[in-house]
């Protein structure tokens, strides 16, 4: 029998049996004794980094073990004990650590940066703040599904003073949502104490401002965690809302083990160590009894097997070898274009009548759309596009939502995570700034990195013209044609709008869709009455001639347009590229071998832009063919200014026919 100490924790037995709690502290150990073999690996350099959670356990385990299984979490760094208590097999985490292909990101991310739907877990990225946002939009699902489960999300003290932790909570307030937010508050942010990370004396303080109920708890004590979590799961089962809970815990190694602990005074650790949740718990249980010796001998024995065998068929599986395919196929989720060909019948739409149609024909072809953005639905949009859909759809499926451009993209993925699709309206294309890391960041990788599809259309009003100033009016494509994972559309005219919106939401993968606010209105054209698709990555040619080939999209193409009826004896191949990403480069080399010369026209400012990759992609594969050099047309280097005189002198429209004219005079 060994020496029992008295615990330093105060533990209620309650109602729980034996059983349980013997179960409670067997999930405990297991994450413990698997992180003191990571520790010696690491050592041995077997291991190339990693986040410790000790002295943590509790909390992991208790909320984990609180949930049902069919309900998601998203964890953190050092919530090893959610995927074991998940009953992940031991090897398959061992191969994620080692970068071996059955991990679950294929050697593409580390540690526990991945999801696994099999065991409804989704890992965090190194951003911290979007997975709360995440959580938001699988709590939403829930509610559409009406299934009673609820989501439980993860964040450290320092996570939470970004704006991620502020705008998921308000949305989650605002719309009842069934999420848990579980914030482990753990003393340090890497070296930062908590004095220096927020200023009221709680983060539990917080719900109060967002009128969500928080609670308090020892994250040190598994039967409070675990209780009181099962508690308030139940609650929020039968009345669906959010809270907010801040566990008081410890950590007791670095942030990662490379940063060490010195920054940490030794008497608050051995504080905390004297709280330890496994010694503490393994003492009360001997003390009560319900643990013995032999069981606790027995215990670490099964563990440290698991450990070692789970190891040796881990280290036995051969190391990742490179392919060029497998990496570029992994980076979209497969998509089998579909053609719905309209019958003859047409009328007139401007291409904001077009945008409207499809998007509302979607809606009925998608019984699981969802379309979320500010001011959406009783007014229908600042271009009223969604005018009249609150009527058909609802309010489930036509969302008013707060003004977090983050959050609400976050939103979308958590649905696209629970087989959910989206429509984001961003009120104008400028706005995405705030919300510009979910998507490069999380939407744009999670199928590169874990397979999972982000099912999500952002909409784009963006474009100049309309004396709107710097905020109102840029043209932004560039910055996500650069981001490999994102697909990028950018119809002219009404017709391409309708039938590429359509093709965009069928789409799994994400896709940027912009739709130019000078051309809402002005531009008009005989659309099919039905629904209908348009593929991606085929260009249109709008003219067919000998002596140039002009390349443009957008409002370009309507002032190349211009331009050539005005000039009739240029004889020119017009392209409107229609989808940035992906790009027809078939048709653009195809045409500059027949014409000799290439013009490329883009509204946004030159230095960048997606013109300079197909300048050189033509030089790279048309330099024989070519008669003069490449020629770009652009706006100004500077941001787009709100008078028209000098909207007037910024926009590339001014400076296109005389770039042409002097290309052909080359």
């Amino acid at each position: 029998m060994p020496t029992i100490t008295k615990s330093n924790i105060a533990y209620d037995k309650r109602s729980l049996n034996d059983q349980t709690l013997l179960k409670l502290y067997y999930n405990m150990l297991k994450p413990r004794l698997i992180e003191e073999k990571m520790l010696i690996l690491l050592r041995q350099g077997k291991v190339s980094k990693w986040f410790s959670g000790i002295g943590q356990e509790a909390i992991s385990v208790g909320v984990t073990m609180a949930l049902k299984p069919s309900e998601y979490i998203l964890p953190m760094h050092r919530n090893l004990g959610v995927f074991t208590t998940r009953e992940i097999p031991l090897h398959r985490l061992f191969c994620q650590w080692q970068g071996k292909a059955s991990g679950f990101t294929k050697g593409r991310d580390r540690s526990f940066h991945f999801g696994t739907q099999e065991y409804n877990i989704v890992g965090m990225i190194s951003h911290l703040g979007p997975q709360l946002g995440v959580a938001d939009g699988i709590a939403l699902a829930n509610l559409l599904k009406k299934n009673g489960n609820l989501t439980a999300v993860f964040s450290g003290e320092g996570g939470t003073s970004e704006g991620d932790f502020h705008e998921a909570l308000n949305v989650a307030s605002v719309w009842s949502l069934p999420v848990i937010f579980c914030v482990e508050n753990n003393g340090y942010g890497l070296s930062t104490p908590t004095n220096e990370q927020y200023n009221c004396k709680h983060i539990a303080d917080r719900g109060k401002g967002y009128g969500i109920e928080s609670f308090i708890l020892d994250g040190n004590n598994i039967i409070e965690t675990y209780t009181k979590v099962q508690k308030l799961a139940e609650s929020i089962r039968k009345r669906p809302r959010p809270i907010l809970i801040e566990f008081k815990t410890f950590r007791r190694r670095g942030h990662e083990e490379a940063s060490g602990t010195k920054y940490v005074p030794k008497e608050l650790i051995e504080e905390w160590e004297a709280k330890d949740p496994i010694e503490n718990f393994r003492s009360f249980l001997f003390s009560k009894k319900i643990l013995t010796a032999q069981i606790d001998e027995a215990y670490n024995a099964e563990i440290k097997t698991a450990i070692d065998t789970s190891l040796d068929t881990a280290y036995a599986e051969p190391d990742i070898i490179p392919s060029e395919t497998a990496e570029l196929n992994d980076v979209y989720k497969s998509f089998e274009y579909e053609d719905y060909t309209p019958n003859k019948d047409t009328k007139e739409l401007r291409l904001i009548d077009a945008i409207s149609e499809g998007l509302k024909q979607s809606m009925q072809k998608h019984k699981n759309l969802v379309i979320m953005g500010q001011d959406i639905a009783e007014y229908g949009g600042v271009f009223k596009i969604t005018e009249g859909f609150l009527e058909e759809f609802g309010k489930d499926r036509v969302r008013n939502t707060p003004i977090c451009e983050s959050a609400i993209i976050e939103t979308a993925m958590g649905l696209s995570i629970s087989g959910i699709k989206s429509v984001v309206e961003m009120q104008f294309a400028d706005f995405v700034t705030s919300g510009f890391n979910p998507v490069v960041n999380y939407l744009a990788k999670s199928h590169y990195r874990w397979q999972q599809q982000a099912d999500v259309v952002v909409r784009m009003p963006c474009g100049g013209g309309v004396a709107a100033g710097p905020f109102h009016s840029q043209t932004n494509e560039a910055w996500f044609t650069k981001t490999p994972g994102l697909k990028v559309v950018y119809p002219a005219f009404p017709y391409d709008a309708k039938g590429l919106l359509a093709t965009a939401i069928n789409d799994p993968n994400p896709v940027l869709f912009f739709e130019h606010k000078a051309l809402y209105r002005s531009i008009r054209q005989d659309v099919p009455t039905d629904y209908f698709t348009i593929p991606f990555g085929k260009a249109a040619f709008l003219k067919e001639g000998n002596a140039v080939t002009v390349i443009t999209y957008g409002a370009g193409v309507h002032w190349a347009l211009e331009t050539l009826d005005n000039n009739s004896d240029i004889s020119a191949d017009l392209i409107d590229l229609r989808t940035l990403q992906p790009l027809d480069k078939d048709a653009i080399i195809n045409s500059v071998k027949k014409t000799g010369r290439a013009i490329i026209l883009q509204e946004d400012s030159l230095f960048g832009g997606i013109a300079s990759d197909i300048s050189a992609l033509l030089m790279e594969d048309c330099f024989e063919y070519l008669d003069a050099p490449v020629k770009r047309v652009a706006s100004m280097e500077t941001p787009i200014p709100f008078i028209g005189q000098l909207e007037k002198q910024y926009m590339a429209k001014g400076k296109f026919e005389d770039a042409l004219k002097q290309l052909l005079t080359y």
